[in-house]
């Protein structure tokens, strides 16, 4: 499965066509379906575009996006950096008034347990985000279900990306296995391996290279693989399409 990730936390100033409001969500969603995704993630904005766990902004967001693409998974993050108070963000899930498919929790966050319990008892999939091997070993302390497991790879060159990304598998892999058995990673759920910044690309292809799932989009990078700067989202997706994602 290729998952395009919309937007992240970036804005305008990071590239000129980053999509903020729920219609320009809705728009770059339906061309990356297109494309062939099987699901979207989005960071819901205020109307000033400020990242926000409100119930209104996640609605209207969720919203859009059904309406452009019905059937389309849509999915939204809970970062610590968009409330702070681990209290303040499971509250706000319990406010939810539209709710999505699924939703991002990273597991090295204070509270992250309780926030994923919050998604769980309103019927919304979990995904757990694992950026470190410590957040593997915190992950793995959980009770609550998760869905799908992010190995998401944070390290500012390709080879270090490469060498992050074994080693959270290896500590995702069943004892013995030295995480080469992917089809026999110790989760119970599906893992979706990708990378932020410059070492995007190689993980994407890793990630095609164990059949695993992934993701693409102007939150991870705003650059194709031959460097040039991408027009688009859709631009991204079909990249990575090209290299077999999907």
């Amino acid at each position: 499965m290729l998952l395009a990730c919309l937007n992240g936390d970036r804005g305008r100033d990071s590239h000129p066509d980053v999509p903020l409001s729920p219609t320009e969500l809705a728009a770059d969603a339906a061309r990356c379906a297109g494309l062939g995704v099987g699901a979207v993630h989005v960071h819901p904005r205020t109307a000033d575009g400020v990242e926000s766990l409100r119930p209104a902004d996640i609605a209207d967001a969720v919203v859009a996006i059904r309406a452009a693409v019905p059937g389309l998974p849509v999915g939204v993050s809970t970062g610590a950096w968009i409330e702070p108070d681990p209290l303040a963000r499971a509250a706000a899930v319990g406010a939810w008034t539209v709710l999505p498919d699924f939703a991002s929790v990273n597991a090295h966050e204070p509270g992250a347990e309780a926030v994923a319990r919050a998604l769980h008892e309103r019927g919304v999939m979990v995904e757990a985000g694992l950026w470190t091997v410590p957040a593997v070993e915190a992950y793995r302390g959980w009770r609550v279900p998760v869905g799908r497991v992010l190995v998401e790879c944070m390290a500012p060159s390709s080879e270090s990306a490469l060498a992050e990304a074994a080693a959270m598998l290896d500590a995702l892999a069943p004892s013995g296995h030295g995480g080469h058995l992917d089809a026999g990673l110790d989760t119970g759920s599906p893992v979706l391996l990708h990378a932020e910044g410059a070492g995007v690309w190689v993980v994407l292809a890793e990630a095609v290279r164990r059949g695993l799932d992934t993701r693409i989009g102007l939150e991870d990078t705003l650059r194709l693989p031959d460097g040039s700067l991408a027009r688009d989202n859709a631009a991204l997706v079909a990249a990575a399409v090209a290299l077999g994602a999907g």
